[in-house]
């Protein structure tokens, strides 16, 4: 019993040790989305981007090459995206940011989420 209570216990202490989770913060306007990504890469394992504060967005993902164009529409990154050749789309999305990684979330915010670092 002691040793249920002592594996409980070292349990607890060490969960309360952990990092809170992140708190990401919305960024609403164009200017503050640009100060963000201006002259950084947006990384992920397999992925490589650049989003250009004129628009453009560049790089690879996996192996094939991603192109594309945004604009800032109603608080929303809304982009057109060819990856390896394969048309994405249109797509406006919730843009979030804690620190150094940026969230991009699908259907202006209701879709799935990916998580970048900022380099």
């Amino acid at each position: 019993m002691r040793s249920i209570f002592a594996l409980a216990a070292t349990a607890v202490l060490a969960l309360s040790a952990m990092p809170a989770a992140a708190e990401y913060a919305r960024i609403q306007s164009k200017s503050d989305f640009v100060e963000a990504v201006n002259g950084k890469r947006l990384t992920r394992p397999l992925v490589d981007l650049r989003v250009t504060s004129g628009g453009a967005i560049s790089g690879k993902g996996a192996v094939w090459e991603v192109v594309g164009t945004w604009t800032w529409e109603n608080g929303y990154f809304c982009r057109t995206l060819v990856w390896g050749g394969k048309d994405m789309g249109y797509n406006c999305q919730v843009v979030t940011r804690d620190g150094a990684k940026i969230r991009f979330t699908s259907d202006k915010g209701t879709g799935e989420s990916a998580v970048l670092n900022l380099r």
